[in-house]
């Protein structure tokens, strides 16, 4: 897939990233800058663009990794909801992410009724973290259900 020009993937795509930057940042100002290290990068990685994702994706990609290492410079550690917030808000649009929000605020609301263990494990897993990682750090016993792969792991 051929990569379009920087200047129309800034024209068709500006907006749509500002205002995902805003929402991550609730900070008009910082959005702009990371609006800025977004295209910055962009132009930097369009030499290795593959076409594996489309543009938008890959530029959200780019953008969410800005935020993600912003973060990272202003606060020595991230919040578990900002992760997961970064995680699945990706390839954000309005639509979706009242659905998202809506959903994780659902999922919240029932692992809340389960203790902390539960909601560990689910925070764990869709932060990606494997079943034998989850268990070693919760200090979790695995019964094999196959000789399979990790999805086959029952944690117990």
């Amino acid at each position: 897939m051929k990569l379009p020009e920087l200047e129309e993937l800034y024209r068709r795509y500006r907006m749509d990233l500002y205002r995902y930057l805003c929402f991550l940042t609730h900070d008009p100002v910082q959005a702009e800058d990371l609006l800025s290290e977004t295209f910055l990068r962009a132009l930097k990685g369009a030499v290795t663009f593959r076409g594996e994702s489309g543009v938008k994706t890959w530029l959200f990609t780019i953008a969410r990794n800005a935020w993600c290492e912003s973060l990272r410079r202003q606060h020595p550690t991230v919040s578990t909801d900002e992760l997961v917030t970064a995680q699945y808000l990706a390839d954000d649009t309005l639509h979706t992410h009242t659905e998202t929000r809506a959903l994780l605020h659902r999922v919240r609301e029932l692992l809340d009724g389960y203790g902390d263990r539960p909601r560990d494990i689910v925070l764990l897993r869709a932060q990606g973290y494997s079943y034998a990682e989850i268990a070693a750090r919760l200090d979790i016993c695995l019964l094999y259900t196959s000789d399979a792969a990790d999805d086959s792991l029952r944690v117990d």
